[in-house]
């Protein structure tokens, strides 16, 4: 299985995409852990983003070939990022979902600014940048509402993926 959780900066892709890890036994694979492996100084161009998303891939791939379930971290801002993340599960026979993380503006703001020891460089700033940018997902996909408390943000991930914690 392949889920690709999408969003803009802050919204909580990685608190999504970690307990889809934990309830799938998975690997994580998040852009801003391989751009840092890639670019240890980061321009953020568009050339950089493309090789990014290359990596990532291809390291799904490799993963999901072997037969393990992965779990991808990025914005997928562009609508060819997230076909392309969704068609290397077709190509691997693999079940893929996707998932868009949301939440509430002051919400989002406010966990950018409280942000501590993460991988991410991202600070409002450029969560509005990629407000402006974000290309709209036409492929189904479940939306995942992070606003509120973790046990609700949760349910909505068991319900997208299909799959319940183990008692």
């Amino acid at each position: 299985m392949l889920v690709v959780v999408c969003g803009l900066p802050g919204v909580g892709k990685t608190t999504v995409a970690e307990y889809a890890v934990d309830l799938l036994d998975a690997e994580l694979l998040r852009t801003d852990v391989v751009r840092k492996e890639l670019f240890p100084d980061p321009d953020y161009t568009d050339a950089e983003q493309s090789a990014v998303y290359d990596e990532l891939l291809a390291r799904a791939r490799d993963r999901l070939v072997d037969g393990h379930p992965v779990v991808l971290d990025g914005t997928f801002h562009a609508c060819e990022y997230r076909e392309r993340a969704l068609g290397v599960a077709d190509a691997t026979d693999s079940a893929g979902h996707l998932l868009r993380v949301v939440g509430d503006q002051s919400t989002v703001e406010d966990r950018i600014v409280d942000r501590e020891d993460d991988a991410s460089d991202a600070d409002v700033r450029v969560h509005r940048h990629y407000r402006d940018l974000f290309e709209a997902l036409e492929r189904d996909h479940v939306t995942v509402d992070n606003s509120g408390d973790l046990d609700h943000t949760y349910d909505q991930i068991e319900t997208a993926i299909g799959v319940e914690p183990a008692k």
